[in-house]
Order: structure tokens, then sequence, then C-alpha cells
């Protein structure tokens, strides 16, 4: 028999709010619909397939936007033949593209000598974009459109950009386009790791939290294969064949999704939350004799605007220190993670095989996730994964050949497996009712250590160390935050801000009687 008592009690006696006999949410929810069914696996693989198409879009401008090879019309020409760039050179007579003019922005626009600022602008301005949406909609998950909600939207404005990006006339459009899909992508990960996770028991979390980053590998696994049969054509076709499917899985979402019943909960919607366990306990067949009328939970009535979420875990000393460490750790992750696919261009390496290798190097990454996760402290996994990487970015700047791509691939799987730790580590560090501006504040630390990365891999064409140097330093030193952060291992997920700092202020004072 399910136990009938509240799981935050309302008394306005000295009882303690949060006595231990009291089950939690999570606890509720476990007995409801078991650790994980069918129905939670099929949920959890369709929202985290979101990903898939969030790392086309991210990384698609490596060949989109990437500077074609040429060579001189005239061999005999000396002056064509000493120059390392064709800048200078009168087109018309003296040189010619590889490929037809097409097959890149740069060279059908004619930018390659309009510099790096102009060459870099529509990279960037995915990734501004990425940073104003997350400043946007951080919250919107959280307080008023829900999980499922942002990531329809999310997935649907990223599409469409993609879409009409087909039909720029320049690179300013082209540019002002990326920005919206950077805008609408911004919230994409963070929805489907979130949503994917708070549907099963705390035993099987970290596995599922897991299937996303399969499905990001499986996404940037797929650019290399595409722009090769691609090769030739314009470089409008690989953004149709990435957008178009996008466009469905949005409304895929739309239909076939569930809200995490954990939100609808915490937001006071009592009668969807128990009508959404009631629909997965009866694909499950299980506990189908659950009391649900007897589920109580507490409104977390302070959310109740945009920003109320990222105020609270200002305001909370706790919160606001782990918020601050993860954030600084997610910035040096994210300036190798995105930075060094985009640096791929700069080594003497094959571009389509260089960048599959980079892609495959996240499922190797992925793997040793799923299956050391259980067993990993989150804190010292993350620093050695972050130091690793560092140290192997720096020696790319002092080896040639083949060990440089060899340490370029080791420093990019550590960073992978660094993120990848980080984003689980993160959402066991805060409670549901601010777990996804949380995450999504992480997610914007990665992608502000992603917007230098260009302008880093453009100046490292002519020193190595202004790239590869500064992405080694960068993470290493960062990774170094994780320190001041509490382990999680093996910890109860909470789902409000008291219940969590209830939970802070027994472990300090347990430490501190130790």
């Amino acid at each position: 028999m399910a136990d009938s008592s509240p799981l935050l009690s309302q008394s306005n006696s000295e009882t303690p709010r949060l006595e231990k006999h009291f089950p939690s949410l999570d606890d509720t929810i476990e007995r409801c619909i078991g650790s994980f069914g069918w129905a939670q696996f099929l949920q959890a693989v369709l929202v985290s397939f979101a990903w898939f198409f969030d790392a086309q879009q991210t990384f698609i401008s490596v060949f989109t936007d990437a500077e074609p090879a040429w060579h001189c019309t005239d061999s005999a020409d000396e002056l064509c033949n000493s120059v390392a760039s064709p800048c200078g050179l009168p087109k018309s007579s003296a040189w010619v593209w590889d490929e037809p003019t097409r097959t890149s922005v740069i060279s059908e626009w004619d930018i390659a000598c309009a510099g790096p600022i102009v060459g870099g602008l529509p990279a960037s301005s995915f990734f501004m974009g990425c940073l104003a949406g997350g400043l946007v909609l951080a919250t919107l998950a959280d307080s008023s459109l829900g999980r499922k909600n942002m990531l329809f939207l999310s997935c649907l404005v990223m599409s469409l950009a993609g879409v009409l990006t087909v039909f720029s006339p320049n690179i300013w459009v082209y540019s002002a386009l990326r920005f919206v899909s950077g805008f609408g992508r911004a919230t994409i990960g963070t929805c489907a790791l979130v949503l994917s996770t708070e549907i099963v028991g705390r035993r099987w979390r970290s596995e599922v939290g897991i299937i996303g980053f399969f499905c990001f590998t499986l996404g940037f696994l797929s650019l290399p294969a595409m722009a090769y049969l691609n090769r030739g054509s314009s470089w409008r076709t690989l953004y149709l064949w990435t957008s178009l499917p996008a466009v469905c899985y949005s409304a895929l979402i739309h239909f076939v999704a569930r809200e995490s019943p954990r939100w609808l909960f915490v937001r006071g919607r009592k009668e969807e939350a128990i009508e959404t366990l009631k629909s997965i306990a009866s694909a499950n067949q299980s506990c189908l004799s659950f009391s649900f009328s007897e589920v109580l939970i507490e409104q977390e009535t302070w959310n109740v605007d945009l920003y109320s979420a990222i105020k609270m875990l200002w305001e909370k000393k706790w919160a606001f220190w782990r918020l601050s460490g993860v954030m600084v750790v997610g910035f040096g992750i994210g300036m190798v993670y995105y930075g060094m696919p985009l640096g791929v261009g700069n080594l003497a390496f094959n571009l389509y095989l260089s960048v599959a290798l980079n892609a495959l190097s996240e499922l190797p990454a992925s793997l040793a996730t799923f299956f050391l996760i259980g067993r990993l402290n989150r804190r010292s996994a993350v620093i050695v994964f972050t130091t690793v990487s560092g140290i192997c970015s720096l020696t790319c700047v002092f080896v040639d050949g083949g060990w440089q791509i060899v340490m370029e691939l080791v420093s990019f799987f550590s960073a992978c497996t660094a993120f990848n730790v980080l984003l689980i580590y993160t959402l066991e560090l805060f409670p549901t009712c601010v777990r996804n501006s949380a995450l999504s504040m992480v997610r914007q630390a990665l992608v502000f250590g992603g917007v230098f990365s260009p302008v880093l891999v453009a100046a490292g064409r002519k020193d190595g160390f202004l790239s590869y140097g500064v992405f080694g330093l960068v993470i290493g030193c960062c990774g170094l935050f994780a320190a001041s952060l509490p382990e999680t291992r093996g910890g109860t997920l909470c789902d409000t801000m008291d219940e969590q700092e209830h939970k802070v202020i027994n472990t300090c004072n347990a430490d501190y009687r130790v």
C-alpha cells in the first residue's frame, strides 16, 4: 500500500517541514510508474533525438563555411605559385577554385579575402544567437511553458530558420538567419535532457541522460557523410537535408511526447500530472493499483515569473556557489568542445576524415560515460578529464604529422567526456524547480566558450599556440573549479529549494561532526 502521508507537510507546527518518513516526489513517481519501463524508454529516445538535429545545426558551418582549395591557372606563373593565399591575385586570370563556387558561402559570395571577421561572422552569429536564446528562454521550461512545449518550440524555430537559410542572398542575411537558428537551438539540449531524465527512477537516470549524448554523436557523425555525398553541389542542399527532417520531428514531439510529471506537480497541475503518470503506468503495466489521489505536492509559489528561478539561484548562497562553479568549468569545456571541430581545417589532414574522426571520438566518450557514470565520482571525473584535455591540446602545438591529429582526438575525447559528466553533475546539483534553468545557464557558459573559438581558430592558422595552446590552458584551469563543488553520486534528487537547502544543511552538519 502506498503511504498516504503528504510529500511536503503544510503544517504550521514546529515540526521540521521535511520529515524523514515522508516519501519524496522522486520515490512517489517511481512507485507509480516503476524505475524504468518501455514507456519511459520510448519517451527518452524520442525527446533525446532532438540532440541529433542540434548537432547538425551546431557543426554544419564546418562544411558550408569552409574555404575551398584553389589552384593557379598557369603553372608557370611564379607569383601565383609563390603565395599561400589567393588574396591580391587577379582571380580572372591567375587562379580558380578547385570546386564550383556554389559549394561554399566563402566562394559563392567571394569573401575569402574579406577578413576573418566577415568570414567567421556566420559561425559567431550562431553562437551569439545561442547566448541570446539562452538568456531569453532560460527559465521558460521551468516557469510557464514546461519542458515539452519549450523543446517543441526550440526545434521548430531552429529547423524553420535552417529552411529559410537556403534562400539567403548574401552573407548578412545568412548570418542573421544563423543567429535565429542559434536562438532557437539554445534550449534544445537542456529540455531534452531534463525531460528524458525526470520520468525515470534514480537507478537509471544517469544512463538515460546519456541517450541524448549518443544522439548528438550520431547527428555530428551524419554531417561528414552528408557533406561527402553533397560534394560538388550547393551548400544550400546541405541545409535542406538537415532542416526538413527537423521540421517533421518538431511535429512528432508536439503530438506524441509527454510532459514531465515532476514539473506538472511542482507547478501545481496535479490532475495533469496524475493523468501522465497513469498513461505511463498503463503502458508499463505496473503499479496500476497505486492510489493517485494520495499524491500531494506543494506548488512552488515563488516561481511565478520568467526570471524568478535565476533570482532564487542568485539569492541562495549555496546555489550561487554551485552555479558559479559549474559555469566556470563549462566555459573551459565549451571552448575546446566547439573549437576543436572548427579547427580541424588548420591541420594537414583531410577535412571529411578529420571531422568524421572527431565525431567518432564522441561515441567512445558517450560509451565511457554510460558504463562508468554509476561508478564515477562526478567531481573527480570532471577534474581528470579536463586536465587530460588541456595537456593534449597543448601538446598539439609542439608535435607534427600524425601525432598532432592523435593528440587532437584525445583532447576532444576528454572534453566530450567532461561535457557529458558535467551535464549529469549539474542535473544532480539542483532541485526540480530550478533544474532546467541551472542547466540552461551551464549550457550558456559552454556556448560562451564556443563564441571565442572561431576567433582563436582563425588566429591559429598562423600561430598554433593561439588556438590549441589557449584551448589547453583554459580548459585545464577552468576544470579545477570543480574541486569546490559537492559530490552527488548516489544521491536523491530534490524537488524544491527548501528540500535542497535542508539537505545541504544536514550534509554540512554531518561534515562538521566528522
